[in-house]
């Protein structure tokens, strides 16, 4: 019984830990280093600081934040939403055409390792069989559920520490001190320092060049068909969306009411059309803008008729892309405000951005994802959804 199997796994996992063995101690018991830590949920506890060997990652985003600072070699399962093996045909595929830099960075590796659950949109629950099943030593999880991660701790006999990311994408403080906690936990603070020092650094050279932009100069701006659940089209927009307040521009939809990532009535959208001086689409909803009636909603807004429709790579693709949350940003800025960032070419900044991030250079490989459309650009209102 499936039942019998978790409790011997268990078991067997706590009778690893009273003996001293596994893996929790990889370095000798006199110089561990036990730090307090409080987890993005409240939850202080004393973790070995540096000493885990064996990582898995559960939850939309947190196996994103830990390559971003932590050791890809030390993760001992990943979901099946991020490992493409061809022995893994009934995974998640909703985001298989949508770039994630992080998982395109690290998908021969991640098709190595086990399953430590299915994952996704529609799997919100942690799979202690299969966690304990690669045998971790410590699980970083974005279930954002105290006591979720305080029975799921007692009953693996590990530490969960669960992170969060925010709503304010690459810029929310959230997601610098998830950074910063893993730093801590796994012994690598200078690079969760630099990471998030180059975060500050690149937030503030953006609201420096947009600074001055008067009121009146302002154009009006719409996101289009933001990612929420693995589902979005052109209604599903953001009325605080912060890149954009990051980047000095107004945002069409301020007034509405949309916190976070929500949907708009047909009704709204073409109203808000008429006063769309700027329209930028997110790369994720273009597969849903199918209908006639979706179309021609679309090309009745001033933005596409005076031909100022822009294409951005995907924010939300199993929770925010951190990285190209950041991209998007110059982006945006640089299609507002074009005479303000002509030296900046979106390419060489998303293969900055992804080389800090991601450890690579990824701009070639994200541009030739189906659903990125090439990348970066002014979308030609002529021939696009025709």
């Amino acid at each position: 019984m499936k039942t019998n199997r978790v409790l011997a796994l268990i078991l067997g996992t706590l009778a690893i830990a009273s003996c001293g063995g596994g893996n929790q101690s990889s370095k000798p018991e006199d110089v561990l280093k036990k730090v307090e830590v409080t987890d993005m949920v409240g939850r202080t506890f004393e973790v070995n600081q540096g000493s885990y060997n064996k990582v898995v990652c559960i939850g939309a985003g947190a196996l994103r934040l830990y390559t971003y600072v932590g050791d890809v070699n030390k993760l001992a399962g990943v979901e099946d939403i991020d490992n493409k093996s061809a022995a893994n045909t009934n995974r998640p595929k909703m985001f298989d055409g949508v770039a994630r830099p992080y998982y395109i960075a690290n998908k021969d590796f991640f098709e190595t390792l086990p399953s430590c659950g299915v994952g996704g949109p529609q799997a919100q629950t942690a799979e202690a069989e299969k966690i304990l099943s690669c045998n971790p030593d410590i699980i970083i999880s974005e279930y954002e559920d105290a006591d979720k991660a305080n029975a799921l701790a007692e009953q693996v006999g590990v530490p969960v520490v669960t992170l969060s990311i925010g709503s304010k994408g690459v810029f929310d403080d959230k997601v610098a001190q998830s950074i910063n906690l893993l730093g801590k936990i796994f012994e690598r603070e200078t690079r969760s320092e630099s990471l998030n020092a180059y975060i500050q650094s690149e937030t503030e050279a953006i609201r420096e060049r947009t600074k001055d932009v008067a009121e009146a100069d302002k154009r009006l701006t719409y996101i289009c068909g933001l990612g929420n659940w693995g589902t979005t089209n052109h209604l599903m927009t953001s009325s605080n969306f912060y890149p954009l307040t990051v980047a000095n521009i107004k945002n069409v939809a301020s007034d509405l009411g949309v916190q976070g990532v929500g949907s708009i009535e047909k009704e709204k959208f073409v109203e808000l059309g008429e006063k769309m001086d700027v329209m930028i689409m997110d790369s994720a909803a273009i597969k849903n803008i199918k209908t006639d009636e979706d179309k021609a909603l679309i090309k009745e807004t001033k933005a596409w008729k005076t031909g100022e429709v822009y294409l951005q790579m995907a924010y939300n693709a199993y929770y925010t892309n951190i990285e190209l949350s950041l991209a998007n940003t110059w982006f945006s800025a640089k299609a507002v405000y074009p005479s303000l960032f002509e030296d900046i070419d979106m390419n060489a900044k998303l293969d900055e951005i992804t080389t800090k991030f991601n450890g690579k250079a990824l701009s070639r490989e994200i541009n030739a994802y189906p659903n990125s459309f090439g990348g970066y650009q002014k979308i030609d209102t002529a021939t696009f959804l025709a």
